[in-house]
């Protein structure tokens, strides 16, 4: 799903479509700029194999999706990307998920091949956006070097207001990407995805992996961001990750269904996954990184 406001409210909040065909919008100082394309192709696929030391992808990547969020003046610019992610899945390594011995045989390529589940097939990553500084005026005249960053988020005890974000503001801009998905052998389902929404008083994102092992486990990571636009350009930023994570086993227990299709929808049954990890971080942009 996709939505762009017209050009009266996107004038009325101070915001302009961006130039040259790109799918986005530029206010109070951001640029926001949404990419959607196909998936990789054999060609890709075997390049991205040999950058990240592995024979096993997911079935669909859209390699060429991404969603970026750069502040102009002061170059600080978030971007979401499947390589990243799955450079996230690599570190990891999480012990791959037992599956129900009656369903690996749908693992195999081919007839008569045996099936040996030693990775993560799940594809669960840590990731929660990438982040750098651009060469500007404010961070000095050169790129900074391969790892460095001007961006320093501070831990906090403040948290999104999602009650307020359900207001009925305007929305100037949404779109929702695809980074991969897999539907592991129809044993359940491997997604990641980011969804962006931009209003007159700031823009908010998340990013989302979504695991399900049917009859097995559910796992469930989002990354939240929201971006109040402040005075002169200057940007105030709240990070939420929160991790969920919990059984079938356990859910039957507490009286819940044990029915995979009673799990599709994340979004719906969330309350019910346990909290495994969960830290909120707040970011200050538009000030001089030299302060």
């Amino acid at each position: 799903m996709e939505w762009e406001s017209d050009d009266k409210e996107l004038k009325a909040a101070g915001a302009e479509p961006l130039p040259g065909g790109r799918r986005g919008l530029r206010i109070h100082g951001w640029e926001i700029e949404c990419r959607k394309l196909f998936i990789l192709n054999s060609l890709h696929l075997q390049r991205w194999e040999k950058e990240l030391q592995t024979t096993h992808l997911p079935e669909m990547v859209f390699g060429d999706n991404c969603l970026v969020l750069k502040h102009v003046n002061s170059g600080t610019k978030f971007f979401f990307n499947a390589f990243d992610a799955l450079v996230g899945w690599k570190h990891e390594a999480l012990p791959p998920v037992e599956v129900p011995a009656a369903a690996k045989w749908k693992f195999r390529s081919k007839p008569l091949q045996q099936v040996v589940l030693d990775y993560d097939y799940t594809f669960t990553t840590p990731y929660c956006g990438s982040e750098t500084v651009e060469s500007n005026v404010e961070c000095g005249s050169a790129i900074p070097e391969e790892g460095s960053s001007c961006i320093q988020w501070e831990d906090c005890k403040e948290k999104i207001d999602l009650v307020a974000l359900a207001s009925k503001e305007p929305i100037l801009f949404y779109d929702e990407i695809i980074l991969y998905e897999d539907e592991l052998a129809d044993n359940g389902i491997s997604l990641l995805t980011v969804k962006v929404r931009v209003m007159p008083s700031g823009w908010f994102l998340l990013l989302r992996f979504w695991l399900r092992v049917d009859g097995v486990l559910m796992r469930l990571r989002d990354t939240r961001l929201h971006c109040l636009f402040g005075e002169h350009n200057k940007s105030s930023i709240l990070r939420e990750s929160c991790w969920r994570e919990t059984t079938f086993q356990a859910l039957s227990s507490k009286g819940y269904p044990s029915d995979a299709a009673a799990y599709s929808d994340p979004s719906i049954i969330a309350d019910r996954l346990p909290i495994v990890m969960q830290k909120t971080q707040k970011l200050n942009v538009g000030v001089s990184c030299k302060q």
